[in-house]
């Protein structure tokens, strides 16, 4: 079995090593626990103080202060083909990490494209890209590990031609129908007539809406950073994270587990002082007959 090695790295002052280790447990949960089961995706995430001490083989995952432009961050290729994701840090960056991570191991390319029926009923048979987190990125549908807000993200069924009654589209059960999307979320696809790319796309607005973003090239042979960079999809999450209902309830959740692991904490140390301050005893030998 095929592992991928992620490596989170932060290089901005907000994130102390303490909240670094504790997302990337929570990551490791997600990638293990939910994702790997539905996807056959496996993976590790381990948190680095540096990118000087990431190991080789591993696809790096960057929170960063500044992005510079909201094209920028995403999941991009480096200069071997490997991909690495660059995320600017703000108070939803567990929620946008795990973002980036589902979608790297869903699609460590970012030009995977499946077939499937337009949503658009004017179109057929179109081609859509695999971004396993967008038809449900907004934090309304995210849930919680180790008090942390994580992405939902949708199963393969996503992709089947019609509904079918107990069959999971997203691992939160929110999405309920194949290519659909939720308040906040987006899909997006190919049109092989027009030669166009298409998206529906549900922002601010009562319904859904369909946009035309004409031909694009792949940015690096990145097919996921030339629909982001039109889509800004990492700054709407981040901008959006904290004002969400959703977001209010994990950082509470948060400030319980913190207490729960604080007074664990407390009870392993007791204990431990407990074995180092009892007596040795010395066994003793008896000669064998």
């Amino acid at each position: 079995m095929l592992i991928h090695n992620l490596a989170l790295v932060s290089q901005t002052r907000h994130i102390t090593p303490s909240q670094l280790t504790r997302v990337a447990a929570a990551l490791q949960k997600q990638a293990l626990r939910d994702f790997a089961p539905i996807w056959n995706i496996h993976a590790t995430v381990d948190a680095f103080d540096t990118l000087h001490d990431v190991p080789p083989g591993y696809w790096p995952m960057i929170v960063k202060d500044d992005i510079q432009q909201p094209g920028a961050a995403g999941v991009h290729l480096d200069h071997n083909g490997q991909p690495l994701s660059l995320i600017e840090y703000s108070d939803s960056w567990s929620l946008t990490t795990s973002h980036e991570m589902l979608e790297m191991l869903g699609d460590p390319s970012g030009s995977r494209l499946v077939a499937g029926q337009s949503p658009d009923p004017d179109q057929g048979v179109v081609e859509f890209l695999v971004e396993v987190a967008d038809p449900s990125e907004a934090p309304e549908n995210g849930y919680t590990i180790n008090g942390l807000l994580v992405s939902d993200f949708f199963t393969p069924h996503f992709y089947d031609p019609v509904a079918a009654s107990g069959v999971r589209y997203s691992f939160t059960g929110k999405l309920d129908g194949p290519r659909k999307i939720l308040p906040g979320g987006y899909i997006s696809w190919h049109d092989p007539v027009s030669d166009h790319w298409f998206q529906q796309v549900w922002f601010d607005t009562a319904q859904p809406e369909f946009r035309d973003l004409g031909r694009l090239t792949a940015v690096a042979g990145n097919l996921r950073s030339a629909i982001d960079s039109r889509t800004q999809t990492i700054a709407r999450i981040a901008a959006s994270g904290p004002q969400s209902d959703r977001f209010a309830a994990a950082r509470a959740l948060t400030a319980v587990v913190k207490e729960t692991t604080a007074a664990r904490a407390d009870r392993w140390s007791s204990r431990i002082e407990e074995l180092q301050s009892q007596p040795v005893v010395e066994g003793t030998w008896e000669d064998g007959e």
